[in-house]
């Protein structure tokens, strides 16, 4: 997906994506950046996103079975974040989503991560809503097989394809994995 074909980049969009995002994701994306920045990555990746959706979002953890997978999706996610686990600390992440290398790449922001923001926006649009969800959010990074929040939910035990199956179509609630 072409992110400028859906016109955001979440460095320069503001209020205008703000005003595209539920209350629950805008403080969503706020973490993942605190978080990127507390780690030290040069750019909010997809599991910068997917850690700060799990803690944020009350939809999206409830997506989730709350047991012994959610708690291995957290650890996994807290290695990374202590330096520790999955190896991925100053290297930038391309899923194969966008290339990496662009003119129009956003700063601040890896290319899966956009993607993900454009497609939650899309997905959004299609259901006919003004506003991304943390669920909708959730669907565009199951939906990318090759991107980080991916590899965190395979090794922690969740089926992601069940998972994007559940997800698709699911409006403000979605049904357990």
């Amino acid at each position: 997906m072409d992110p400028t074909r859906a016109g955001v980049d979440p460095t320069r969009a503001g209020v205008d994506l703000d005003a595209r995002l539920t209350v629950e994701l805008a403080s969503v994306v706020s973490g993942a950046r605190r978080r990127a920045h507390r780690d030290g990555d040069p750019q909010i990746d997809t599991a910068h996103l997917l850690h700060s959706l799990l803690e944020t979002d009350p939809g999206v953890r409830s997506a989730f079975d709350g047991g012994p997978r959610m708690a291995r999706v957290l650890g996994y996610l807290v290695q990374r974040s202590i330096g520790y686990g999955l190896r991925w600390q100053g290297t930038v992440e391309d899923s194969g989503a966008v290339p990496v290398l662009r003119e129009d790449a956003v700063t601040g922001w890896s290319p899966p991560a956009v993607a993900a923001m454009n497609h939650a926006l899309e997905r959004a649009a299609r259901r006919g809503e003004p506003r991304a969800s943390g669920l909708d959010l959730l669907a565009a990074l199951a939906a990318d097989r090759s991107c980080r929040a991916v590899e965190v939910l395979e090794r922690a035990g969740v089926d992601v394809l069940l998972l994007s199956g559940r997800l698709l179509g699911a409006g403000p609630r979605a049904r357990q994995v």
